[in-house]
């Protein structure tokens, strides 16, 4: 699908500078607003170098059926309907048509509006009703269309969109259809939706408010409550374009300010208001269940590293080398277990970015491992996300490797351990260990348990395959290709 920017520079008929193209963004952002409250279709037209014009966006109504059944992007302007566009690109004014128009099987208005940025008309949008399709019933008497004329005459003069309105971050947003106050220039409330009446009695706000400034209702009900928002004040009096959350008895709701203006003088102001009491109910659980889930992990790791603490301090008490060296390959694997936890803990999603893991376990194998030689432990390429079901097998199965290529491959001298991770093209983890040690004889017995260890990982828990190879330059290759998808 084409974008805006495609658009425009194939209609060209007057070339659209980055402001101009970041206006046009704005507003479609923010026109979904505009066709609910008209209950018309929105099609915005760019003209041509031929003097035509081409529609580069569409938006449906939500309170109302849509005039165009089909896509109608990158299609031109009907011949007959264009000298309107042009009247209202020359006049820089709202064309209003005399008389409803056919189209088709049923009968439908059209508003012709010139979008002006920066003292330039640089686009057209139209606004077209279909006035023989029922509306649905928001219980306005028609007064959220004559505000949608005020916001398609703030449009001529570039006081609509509004360039202070904040991104959206969250769910929950306002829309027409979750309820719609209208508010003169005093903040007096004029009309109110149905639905906006539930919103305002689930703030605990049970009498009529026709007639009386909103502000001081609102007031009222958060006055209790310890954390208020700076930008309450503004939204409530319909002052400024923002959005403001209200909680008050054990219910949220999100409030909109859409600011009717005609130059400096206020009109007015249609605050847009949503129920989102279950949405910040499941987020909280969410939140509640992600913290609950750190801190497991936090105390498994403080757990195992407990225990690794526990089999290091037994080592030193024991009298058998044997026994020190089995304790210390135990305490070991415990602790690279433990570094997976560790990880875990600071991450909201089960998942970890294992090339951190990897470089502190890495560095633990080498320096458990070694005793009377330098190894350096060298790592190229890139692990990426690693899954937690899958992070605590690699880890081990990278610490076992490590810890062999160091006391077998390198044993009795200095050298060099290198890591390279990448994937491939079927998305497989590739993943080899070279020590440019000692190297081995091909067909040789690996009967060890730390190589059991890593046998039985790789092909159960990672779904790999595991390849030992002499190396080209001495020493052993070891190659993981895993899919851990």
């Amino acid at each position: 699908m084409r974008s805006l920017m495609q658009l425009a520079e194939e209609a060209s008929a007057a070339a659209l500078s980055e402001s101009d193209i970041d206006w046009l963004h704005l507003l479609l952002a923010d026109w979904q607003v505009l066709a609910d409250l008209a209950a018309a279709d929105l099609v915005l037209w760019l003209p041509a170098d031929d003097g035509r014009f081409v529609a580069v966006a569409h938006c449906r109504p939500a309170t109302s059926a849509t005039v165009h059944l089909d896509d109608i992007i990158g299609l031109y302007l009907p011949a007959a309907r264009e000298a309107e566009l042009h009247r209202a690109v020359a006049t820089r004014s709202v064309i209003r048509p005399a008389a409803a128009r056919w189209a088709g099987t049923y009968s439908m208005m059209e508003t012709c509006v010139p979008v002006v940025h920066e003292g330039r008309v640089i686009a057209v949008l139209t606004r077209e009703s279909n006035i023989s399709s029922p509306r649905l019933s928001l219980g306005a008497h028609g007064w959220t269309q004559a505000a949608a004329d005020v916001l398609c005459q703030m449009v001529t003069r570039g006081e609509y969109p509004y360039d202070s309105t904040p991104t959206v971050t969250s769910h929950g947003v306002p829309r027409v259809l979750d309820g719609a106050i209208l508010l003169d220039e005093e903040g007096v409330v004029q009309e109110i939706t149905p639905n906006a009446v539930s919103c305002l009695r689930r703030l605990g706000i049970r009498s009529s408010v026709r007639g009386h400034v909103l502000a001081e209702y609102i007031t009222d009900v958060v006055s209790d409550e310890e954390m208020v928002e700076e930008t309450l004040a503004v939204v409530v009096m319909g002052r400024a374009s923002w959005r403001v959350e209200i909680s008050a008895h054990a219910s949220t709701v999100t409030m909109r300010a859409l600011p009717l203006r005609d130059g400096r003088t206020r009109l007015g102001a249609v605050i847009l208001t949503r129920d989102v009491s279950e949405v910040r109910r499941r987020e909280q659980e969410l939140m509640t269940k992600d913290a609950t889930i750190r801190e497991i992990h936090h105390r498994v790791k403080n757990n195992l590293q407990t225990v690794s603490a526990l089999l290091r301090l037994q080592a030193r008490r024991s009298d058998s080398e044997e026994v020190r060296a089995a304790l210390a390959e135990a305490g070991r694997r415990v602790q690279a277990i433990a570094t997976v936890h560790e990880a875990l803990s600071q991450n909201v999603e089960e998942e970890v970015d294992f090339d951190e893991v990897a470089r502190s376990i890495l560095r633990l194998s080498g320096a458990v491992a070694t005793t009377d030689h330098s190894v350096d432990v060298v790592t190229t390429g890139k692990f990426g996300m690693v899954g937690a079901d899958y992070a605590q097998a690699l880890a081990t199965v990278l610490n076992e490797l490590v810890a062999n290529a160091v006391e077998h491959g390198l044993a009795g001298r200095d050298g060099v351990v290198q890591i390279d991770a990448h994937h491939d093209e079927d998305g497989a983890l590739v993943v080899r260990v070279i020590d440019y040690g000692v190297g081995f004889e091909p067909g040789t017995p690996m009967s060890g348990l730390g190589t059991q260890i890593v046998n039985q990982m790789v092909h159960g828990e990672l779904h790999g395959t595991i390849e030992w190879e002499p190396g080209d330059e001495g020493g052993t290759v070891v190659t993981l290709r895993l899919h851990l998808g």
